[in-house]
């Protein structure tokens, strides 16, 4: 199956955009791809083997699970790579001026339209844009 790519320029340094995308204390203000969902719990062991786990659930209760991956590759401020089971995402960073290109490069999963997965990690990656983008 064909990998799916999405990607976000988004305004600020490398080492900005690093630090939201995997400290924990960021990952919680922009982990959801909808405002109805929240991410009300993450921690990332950021090396390989690490974990990373983030909890998602809708605001209202009615549905939540958590978001596992363990680090296979990791070069710092550059890139990182986890496991989802039997598939694998792939996260870069890519310095644009006063910018950062973060593209995200994963297997999808078989249960759900490859459009519905392409929309549903885009929006959190422009969740993420926004986040950092509208921090100080």
């Amino acid at each position: 199956m064909e990998k799916i790519i999405i990607e976000a320029l988004v305004e600020g340094s490398k080492e900005k955009v690093w630090d939201y995308y995997t400290n924990p204390r960021h990952i919680v203000n922009w982990n959801f791809a909808d405002p109805s969902w929240h991410c009300p719990h993450a921690s990332n062991e950021l090396e390989v083997g690490g974990k990373y786990l983030a909890r998602m659930e809708a605001r209202d209760g009615s549905f939540g699970f958590d978001f596992e991956a363990i680090y296979t590759d990791i070069v710092v401020g550059e890139h990182l790579a986890y496991g989802l089971l039997d598939r694998q995402v792939i996260v870069t960073f890519e310095a644009k001026q006063d910018k950062t290109l973060v593209t995200v490069c994963f297997d999808p999963e078989t249960e759900n339209p490859i459009d519905l997965q392409r929309k549903g990690w885009q929006a959190i990656l422009d969740n993420f844009k926004k986040n950092v983008e509208n921090s100080k």
